[in-house]
């Protein structure tokens, strides 16, 4: 066996030293949790940058991470069909595999890829969303491995064809999606799901002030913010 196979079997050891109730828990992570959490993720992220400043050009982004996602899917079909790799539980009979019914190609896998995608495209949208995307998509790749269903390398060309093809194309749908999300912004119906703000209506040669502190912390003209009030 090659390293590929041996850190495959280090891995899916686990599995089998394992109480049963762990490996169901590993099995239906690995399957159906981490993306559905990966899609919480995204939703939780929207309703964090629509509330930012550049909300259009972070919603933009974020909008563009399972579109990503999709198309790294798309070009994944083409790479299996090319590559042909079996499960490796066709050729190790000693491998514990927690998912039934995997009769399709392995390299590489779907579910690498499409949580890296999220996960990167995360990242471009909002840092620390992005960071614990990526740290989500690197657990289901562990937990392929653990369930039996993928080679350690399938899960890396997932890793790797997700961020590609999330970071070759940014550029592209950015500049397609923000002047999108612009004009969804400026709308009255649609544009608080770009802007928290909502919509707002523009005079042409006007000049926009900026918005009134609120609360009984905001500062008074002239008043040295350094000061504190010692009234009370």
């Amino acid at each position: 066996m090659g390293p590929d196979a041996d850190l495959l079997h280090g891995i899916n050891g686990l599995a089998k030293d394992a109480p049963d109730w762990v490996d169901s828990v590993v099995g239906f992570v690995g399957e159906w949790g981490l993306p559905l959490a990966m899609v919480l993720l995204v939703l939780w992220c929207w309703t964090t940058v629509r509330r930012r400043p550049d909300a259009e050009t972070s919603v933009a982004a974020l909008v563009w991470a399972p579109l990503a996602a999709g198309i790294a899917l798309l070009v994944n079909i083409p790479i299996r069909e090319f590559v042909e790799r079996r499960r490796p539980f066709y050729e190790y009979n000693d491998l514990e595999v927690l998912a039934d019914g995997k009769t399709d190609f392995s390299f590489v896998s779907d579910h690498a890829t499409l949580a890296m995608a999220l996960g990167v495209g995360l990242f471009v949208a909002h840092r620390k969303f992005g960071l614990i995307g990526i740290g989500l998509a690197l657990l289901e790749g562990f937990c392929r491995v653990y369930m039996g269903v993928h080679y350690p390398t399938d899960v890396i060309g997932g890793f790797a064809l997700g961020t590609a093809v999330t970071l070759l194309l940014a550029p592209v749908a950015m500049a397609l999606l923000t002047p999108l999300t612009r004009a969804v912004a400026r709308s009255g119906r649609w544009g608080r799901l770009v802007s928290a703000r909502g919509a707002r209506r523009t005079v042409p040669g006007a000049v926009e002030l900026p918005e009134p502190q609120q609360g009984r912390d905001a500062e008074e003209p002239g008043r040295d913010p350094a000061r504190k009030d010692l009234a009370a």
